[in-house]
C-alpha cells in the first residue's frame, strides 16, 4: 500500500511540476510571516491577500497582515484595538469570511461571565475597516473553538471543534447560519469524530466537484513535542457521512519542520489553492513560535487533495507568481516620531492595563498591574529570528523600574533597568524575584542592550553613549531558567519594561531590534 501510494504521489508531483513550471523558476523559504502567529487564516479580495492569526494573551487582538504575492507580508493593524466587552481572554483562531461585500471574522475567546471559550463574530466593511462586534454566535458545552464558515448554494454554515474538554472523542460539528451570518439556525450536526483520540481541530471546509472536503489538523498543537499533521476527509453530502482518506496524513513534519497544521486556503485568481498554516522550526528555531507557512495544494487524479511538494513539509517552495522575490527579514527601529504606537508592539493584557504614549520623539510607558499581580508592564515585539539584539535608551530618572526585559509573562521574566540611583538586573521565575546585579546608576540617558542567542540564551549590557558597552554577568542564570520563560502556547518576547507607580513612568528615546 505504501509503495503504491508513493508511486502515485510521484506521478502526481511530476505532473504538477510540468503544469506549474512557469511558477517554479523561483522559490521562497517558509515562514512567510516571521514570529509567533499561530492558527493563521487567509482571505483574498481582488488582488490583495489578508491574513490574521491567534494573539492569545497579547493585545491588541488579532494582527492583520496584507500581501499581493502571498510571499511578502506586512502588518497593517489589528482586528480589535480593545477587546469586546463580553470577552475575558484567550483570543484564538480567528477566521476570515467575506460575504455580500462585507468582511466577517469568527473568533474564539473566553466569556467574562463563566470563562468558557465560545465563538464570537465581528463585521466590517473591509478587512482594514473598524470591526463591529456582535458577541457570541456559537456557545456549546464546555468549549467551542476553531470556527470555519462555508457558503453552499446560497446558504451559510459554520463548523467548529467540540468536546475538547470532555472525556469523550473530539468532534467537528456544524450548523446552518442565518443569512446575515450572526446567529445559528436549526440544530448542530456531526461532521467528523476523533475515534482514535489523536486530536482533531483547525478545519478548512470546501466544496470541489461532487464532494465536500474537510482538511483538518490532528495531533498536538503546541510545545517542543507537538506533532501536528494535516489530514482530509470527504462526503457527497454536506452533513456527511465523511470518509477519511486512507493515506492520511497528507502533510506532516520533517527534519526541517517541527509540527505543521491548522490553516485555511486562499484561491488565486487562476484557481490555484494555497494553504496557510503554522509550524515550528526545529532546534533553536522553536523559540520563534508557531510561524505561518505557505504551501500549494492541488486536487489529484485520485479525487483527493495533495500538497505539491509532498507529504513531508519542506521550507523551500515554488513562488506562487512569476517574478516574485522574497524580501529579506527586516530589522525593527522606532524613533517614536509617529503620533501613535507602531503596529508591531504588543503587551500581555491579562496582567496589566498599559499606559503608553508617543510625543516629540519619546515614548512614555507605565502600567497598572491587575489585582494579585506584583510585577510590571512590558511593551514587547515578536522575535523573528533565534539570534537578535534589542536595545533602547532610558532618558528619565525616578523611583520606578525602567528598562528592558525578556518577557514570558508577569511571573516569568528577566529585566535590566534603573530605579532611583541604581542599575539592576533581576529575574522573576514563577513569581519569585532574584537580583542578579546591582550597581550605582552610571549615566542618564542610560543605554540598555539585550543579546539573545539560540532563542533563549540572553546577555545584557549598558552604555553611556550607545557606542561603548559594558556587559553584566548572568552566570547565575541557568539555561533552564531562561527556557522557563516560554509558555505552553507562546514564546518569550523582548520588550520595554516598567514597574512602579503610573505617576512615575519610563521615558524612552528609541527602540531597535536587529536580527542576526
Amino acid at each position: 500500500m505504501r509503495q503504491t501510494r508513493t508511486f502515485l504521489s510521484l506521478l502526481f508531483y511530476a505532473s504538477c511540476a510540468i503544469a506549474g513550471w512557469s511558477q517554479q523558476n523561483a522559490y521562497f523559504t517558509n515562514p512567510v510571516i516571521h514570529g509567533d502567529v499561530p492558527d493563521p487564516s487567509i482571505l483574498r479580495i481582488g488582488e490583495t491577500y489578508y491574513a490574521t492569526g491567534t494573539s492569545s494573551e497579547w493585545a491588541p487582538h488579532y494582527p492583520i497582515f496584507t500581501s499581493t504575492d502571498l510571499v511578502n507580508w506586512r502588518q497593517i493593524g489589528h482586528i480589535f484595538d480593545q477587546k469586546p466587552d463580553w470577552t475575558l481572554s484567550s483570543f484564538w483562531a480567528p477566521e476570515w469570511f467575506h460575504h455580500d461585500g462585507r468582511t466577517y471574522v469568527y473568533y474564539t475567546a473566553r466569556k467574562r461571565s463563566d470563562n468558557i471559550s465560545c465563538i464570537g463574530v465581528a463585521v466590517a466593511d473591509s478587512p482594514t475597516s473598524k470591526f463591529k462586534d456582535y458577541g457570541p454566535v456559537v456557545e456549546f458545552g464546555k468549549e467551542a473553538i476553531d470556527a470555519f464558515v462555508l457558503e453552499d448554494k446560497g446558504e451559510l454554515y459554520i463548523s467548529w471543534k467540540a468536546y475538547g474538554l470532555d472525556n469523550r472523542p473530539i468532534e467537528l460539528l456544524a450548523c446552518q447560519l442565518s443569512d446575515d451570518g450572526l446567529r445559528l439556525e436549526g440544530e448542530p450536526f456531526h461532521l467528523l469524530r476523533d475515534d482514535d483520540r489523536v486530536g482533531m481541530e483547525g478545519q478548512h471546509w470546501f466544496k470541489h466537484g461532487d464532494y465536500y472536503y474537510l482538511i483538518y489538523s490532528e495531533g498536538g498543537c503546541c510545545g517542543p513535542r507537538s506533532d501536528y499533521a494535516v489530514s482530509v476527509a470527504r462526503s457527497k453530502n454536506i452533513d456527511g457521512p465523511y470518509e477519511k482518506y486512507a493515506g492520511n496524513p497528507i502533510l506532516h513534519g520533517s527534519k526541517e519542520v517541527l509540527s505543521i497544521g491548522h490553516g485555511t486556503i486562499a484561491t488565486a485568481p487562476d484557481g490555484r489553492m494555497y494553504y496557510l498554516c503554522h509550524a515550528y522550526l526545529p532546534g533553536n528555531g522553536f523559540y520563534q513560535g508557531r510561524q505561518p507557512f505557505l504551501q500549494e495544494i492541488r486536487m489529484g487524479d485520485d479525487g483527493w487533495p495533495h500538497f505539491v511538494t509532498g507529504e513531508y513539509a519542506v521550507r523551500t517552495q515554488p513562488v506562487p507568481f512569476a517574478e516574485t522575490a522574497q524580501r529579506p527579514l527586516a530589522d525593527f527601529y522606532d524613533d517614536f516620531s509617529a503620533d501613535r504606537l507602531r503596529n508591531d508592539w504588543s503587551w500581555n493584557y491579562t496582567f496589566a492595563d498599559i499606559q503608553a504614549s508617543v510625543r516629540n520623539g519619546r515614548l512614555t510607558l507605565a502600567g497598572m498591574p491587575k489585582q494579585g499581580v506584583s510585577s510590571g508592564t512590558a511593551l514587547c515585539l515578536r522575535p523573528a529570528a533565534e539570534r537578535y539584539t534589542f536595545e533602547t535608551a532610558v532618558v528619565n530618572q525616578n523611583d520606578a523600574w525602567k528598562g528592558i526585559a525578556l518577557y514570558g509573562d508577569a511571573r516569568n521574566l528577566i529585566t535590566l533597568g534603573c530605579a532611583g540611583d541604581r542599575l539592576m538586573l533581576k529575574c522573576l521565575m514563577d513569581g519569585k524575584e532574584r537580583m542578579l546585579a546591582d550597581l550605582p546608576l552610571p549615566a542618564s540617558p542610560l543605554y540598555l542592550r539585550m543579546e539573545v542567542e539560540e532563542g533563549t540564551c540572553v546577555s545584557f549590557a549598558w552604555s553611556r553613549d550607545g557606542e561603548c558597552w559594558s556587559a553584566l554577568s548572568t552566570d547565575t542564570l541557568s539555561a533552564d531558567e531562561a527556557r522557563a520563560l516560554v509558555q505552553w502556547d507562546r514564546v518569550s518576547r523582548p520588550g520595554l519594561y516598567h514597574e512602579g507607580k503610573t505617576a512615575a513612568p519610563a521615558v524612552y528615546m528609541y527602540a531597535r531590534l536587529i536580527n542576526h
